[in-house]
């Protein structure tokens, strides 16, 4: 089941995010602790091989050997961070591409409950077959990307059972011979079936059958790119490239980051730690970035975190069939609403949430902006006449500053450029800010 953490992490507080590191289901110690285990295992082989087994010849070559491939995984020989970096990148704007695919028939269920009309047994039965066609659709294509639902439907005959599809449906879809997969083919039932009840009027319009199409045509499209993201994988000689080199890069380290005889002078080498712990965290990141990959590359198989796909079935054909069936004119009474004749519609806050209906509403950035009388004076060409007349204004919080404009320096707050107006006449308004008015002379 996906793992699912954002109510945990909806507030920032200290501690929010340390506490999902002791979580273990979908963790990237569950996912990387057996290669973990390996690596520390084959490094101690390496460390006691080293120093009980070797001669003193043989540890002075082996000694030779490892800070040559110090000095080679050091030096970014092999560019790790650069090539595991864009794999990642890639993997997981194709992962979530997936999810954004999957065939959803809310928008289509909506069309065909409005467009086919009539609340007798046959307009009631279209409607049900139409999106019964859709989910069939959905389920064909995922039987053929999804382990989790080849597990569920093994065979035609359980989806038969499950009321997918009927006997004479099955039928159809197997007289048709054709070495591809047929997904498509209930969509075209469907077509078939909306043009059909466009004839005997059930659709009131071509513009109505239009619309029902085009929503059929934008879930067939995202059926067909479900198959196409499964047929068309990342490149393997990508995915080769990036695995030989992080796992190369680990050979080397289990020879060029074990800690040599510091009597011996060696560079960087004053230190006999025996465990190497900047190697195994530099392994945790570099490893378990990889496996990050891995487990994003293809979402539809049965990981912590792969696609719910069979609870994702079970809503389609549920909400479905709700919108097309039960919901059909079944509305609510229509009524004036609790704010019906009132100038302003005012929605109570709870015990939780009343310190929020005293904070100002947001107006923009540069609505309390400051401005000196300097900036709010207007320029106009020389030889033009004009009057200059000061008003007793408000500031944008309802303030009143009588005597701000009685002096020639100072600074007005609240001061906005659409209260610049050509009018002889003051007028004081709430939200009117400090301004200067001038009325040319006729």
């Amino acid at each position: 089941m996906t793992v699912s953490y954002s109510l945990e992490v909806a507030n920032a507080r200290f501690g929010g995010f340390s506490k999902l590191l002791f979580r273990w289901k979908g963790s990237i110690y569950r996912l990387l602790y057996k290669e973990t285990l390996a690596f520390c295992g084959l490094y101690a082989f390496v460390s006691v091989f080293y120093r009980l087994l070797l001669a003193p010849r043989q540890q002075e070559l082996f000694e030779r050997v490892a800070l040559y491939c110090d000095q080679f995984t050091n030096n970014n020989f092999i560019p790790v961070s650069f090539v595991l970096g864009f794999y990642v990148t890639l993997a997981f704007n194709r992962w979530w591409s997936q999810y954004m695919s999957f065939p959803l028939p809310d928008s289509l269920m909506m069309v065909v409950s409005g467009s086919v009309r009539g609340g007798d047994q046959r307009g009631r039965l279209l409607r049900r077959t139409l999106m019964r066609y859709a989910n069939l659709s959905s389920v064909l294509i995922l039987r053929s990307i999804s382990t989790r639902v080849r597990k569920r439907f093994p065979s035609l005959e359980h989806m038969v059972d499950a009321g997918f599809m009927t006997a004479k449906d099955l039928e159809k879809l197997e007289s048709l011979d054709s070495d591809f997969n047929k997904y498509w083919m209930p969509l075209a039932w469907f077509s078939q079936l909306a043009a059909q009840a466009r004839e005997e009027g059930r659709v009131t319009s071509d513009v109505a059958l239009k619309l029902l199409m085009e929503e059929l045509n934008k879930y067939r499209a995202k059926c067909s790119l479900l198959f196409h993201y499964d047929w068309i994988s990342i490149p393997l000689v990508y995915t080769q490239v990036v695995t030989v080199a992080v796992y190369s890069f680990f050979a080397f380290c289990l020879i060029g980051r074990q800690f040599l005889n510091p009597e011996k002078g060696y560079k960087d080498h004053k230190l006999d730690m025996y465990v190497p712990v900047f190697t195994l965290l530099q392994f945790f990141f570099y490893a378990g970035w990889l496996k990050v990959a891995e487990l994003i590359i293809n979402p539809f198989g049965e990981d912590d975190d792969d696609f719910e796909t069979n609870q994702l079935i079970d809503r389609n054909i549920q909400v479905s069939m709700l919108a097309v069936d039960d919901m059909y004119q079944n509305l609510p009474p229509t009524v004036k609403d609790k704010h019906w004749g009132q100038a302003c519609s005012s929605v109570p806050y709870g015990p939780s949430t009343a310190a929020q209906a005293c904070r100002p509403a947001f107006r923009g950035s540069t609505y309390d902006m400051r401005m000196s009388t300097e900036d709010l004076q207007i320029h106009r060409p020389q030889g033009t006449p004009f009057n200059t007349q000061m008003l007793r204004a408000r500031g944008s919080l309802g303030e009143a500053p009588d005597d701000l404009w009685r002096k020639s320096q100072g600074v007005t707050r609240g001061a906005s450029l659409p209260s610049l107006l050509d009018d002889p006449h003051p007028v004081e308004d709430e939200g009117c800010a400090l301004t200067q008015v001038e009325s040319q002379r006729t």
